[in-house]
């Protein structure tokens, strides 16, 4: 298999796409959440994003190439690789923002660097637990049902990557529509554009040239300054910064986000690496996983708080013809936009608008997978695993929206427990979407895996995946959840009282009743084969 192929032209266009509509995500929140100044967003970070895109992608073409040797295959396609999106908002929000108003607080002389080096150290934290994890995920891949994992995944695709930007398309239908039924066209109808001309590169120039003529573009307004901050900015370790980040109090303070979403995108790694196997790339496990883990890392090094992670959509590059040189072409493209000050005139010149029908169609194609390679009697199983997926996206939108209407502002209504129970007596369950919501990932793959033990009547598996769960939403890790007025948050107070963060009267064990639900199912299973016989009418196929 050559390092390009014919199909990789379609393949850099739909993955560069996709990881540029990311940074039009990332820079705004960095400018105008956390206030950091262009010299930092521009200087530092996007440099550090570039590094840890080069790590990654490279190592994974390289990887395809070794692949498609072994096999004597030319259809392998790499693995995509990008910036978590999870964990942009959780570093941002969750780390950066609360580090930040911690050091205004406390009068720090330099509250930019703190914030800073805050995610710098989640970051580093985030790669390092990948690293270590990776030495046993090929254990977790082993005894974890294929068809959980692709309906985790599934879940994600239907509501982050699909429900979410089919919104966001409506909301401005003559770019959304006409994208959509591009997208459609090509991929479903299985039709191509004459000249050879990429179809997504056709998606997006159709969709900016209608954003412009509806007046989407350009972002921000006529008197935005695109090339203000074009030039070159080399990617340059620094050592001194991140030593200073890890020696400067931020490491247990933030060890509760860190943890969860370091475990998440492991999760979501090893389910793309089984996505992927599905499609008939199987690449080894640890390798893969380890290869991500140093990319975060060097992300830290070279100064990006944001770790990167396996991408969704391996089956949707496949069928477009990507093989090695995808992956190869988009590092260095986006290390070039990252080094050169771009970002910020692509952030001018395309609305997310333009490109975001390529990103729901991948959600499509993910969820359809799961259904492809798994057995049809492990069909309700896939179903179930779609859920939390889902109500995380749900419940996404209902916090955004009380946020909106000014719940959590000074003169509007807290997002606490009584409005939660208001809520529950009019119907509307939130508090069990909230539930749901933190860590999602955990909860589809374990109630796929338990349906699927239920199925093919293995009451010990099912019972063990209840406890699974039960450990982990005690642990806080899954399912619990505080309130903070204008939003949810993970709750690991177990964690807190380990390092000495504890203060008295806090529950320890916030999602405890929902433990004892998954013991108290466990043991149901263990009772299933003595208190229960299948039908004399049904057979096991």
């Amino acid at each position: 298999m050559k390092l390009v192929s014919k199909g990789d032209a379609e393949g850099f266009v739909a993955a560069f796409v996709n990881n540029i509509v990311q940074l039009l995500i990332l820079a705004p929140l960095c400018v105008g959440v956390l206030g950091f100044s262009p010299e930092l967003v521009y200087g530092k970070i996007l440099p550090g994003v570039a590094m840890s895109f080069l790590v990654g992608n490279l190592y994974y073409a390289w990887q395809a190439l070794r692949l498609a040797k072994r096999e004597g295959r030319d259809d392998v396609c790499a693995l995509p690789y990008g910036i978590s999106t999870p964990a942009i908002f959780a570093h941002v929000f969750l780390v950066m923002l609360p580090a930040k108003q911690l050091a205004l607080a406390q009068g720090v002389p330099d509250p930019e660097r703190f914030a800073w080096h805050a995610g710098l150290v989640a970051c580093a934290l985030g790669g390092l637990l990948e690293v270590m994890l990776s030495f046993c995920a090929p254990f977790i891949r082993r005894h974890t049902p294929q068809a959980a994992m692709l309906a985790t995944l599934g879940g994600v695709g239907v509501g982050l990557l699909g429900l979410s930007f089919f919104f966001q398309l409506f909301a401005a239908p003559v770019v959304g529509i006409v994208t959509l039924v591009l997208v459609f066209l090509v991929f479903f109808g299985r039709m191509k554009f004459r000249g050879g001309l990429p179809a997504t590169l056709v998606v997006l120039l159709v969709g900016t040239a209608l954003a412009w003529a509806t007046g989407l573009a350009p972002v921000g307004g006529p008197e935005a300054r695109p090339f203000a901050h074009f030039g070159f900015y080399p990617t340059v370790p620094m050592p001194g910064e991140l030593f200073a980040a890890l020696t400067g109090g931020h490491l247990v303070a933030y060890l509760s986000v860190v943890i969860p979403i370091g475990l998440l995108g492991v999760l979501a790694s090893l389910q793309n690496i089984e996505s992927a196997a599905a499609a008939g790339d199987s690449y080894p496990v640890r390798s893969s996983l380890l290869a991500s883990g140093v990319g975060s890392l060097a992300a830290a090094l070279f100064g990006s708080p944001f770790p990167t992670s396996i991408y969704i959509g391996h089956p949707a590059w496949k069928k477009l013809g990507a093989r090695a040189g995808y992956s190869f072409l988009n590092g260095a493209a986006i290390a070039l936009v990252c080094t050169t000050g771009l970002m910020a005139a692509l952030a001018w010149l395309i609305p997310a608008q333009a490109g975001v029908a390529i990103i729901l169609w991948i959600g499509v194609i993910i969820a359809v997978q799961a259904f492809e390679v798994t057995p049809p009697r492990h069909y309700p199983a896939v179903v179930i695993g779609l859920f939390p997926g889902v109500a995380a996206w749900v419940m996404l939108v209902v916090k955004g929206s009380l946020v909106a209407a000014g719940v959590g502002s000074a003169d509007g209504p807290a997002l606490d427990a009584a409005l939660v129970a208001a809520a529950h007596a009019g119907g509307a369950f939130i508090g069990g979407g909230f539930a749901l919501e933190q860590g999602f990932l955990y909860a589809a793959m374990i109630w796929a895996a338990i349906v699927v033990g239920i199925v093919d009547r293995a009451w010990l598996r099912a019972a063990a995946w209840c406890g699974v769960g039960a450990l982990l939403s005690a642990l806080g890790l899954m399912h619990a959840y505080a309130l903070t007025g204008r939003d949810t948050v993970i709750s690991l107070p177990l964690l807190d009282w380990l390092t000495g963060n504890w203060t008295p009267g806090q529950t320890l064990f916030p999602a405890g009743g929902i433990a004892l639900g998954y013991a108290c199912a466990a043991l149901i299973f263990l009772a299933a084969r003595r208190v229960a016989v299948p039908r004399a009418d049904d057979d096991l196929v």
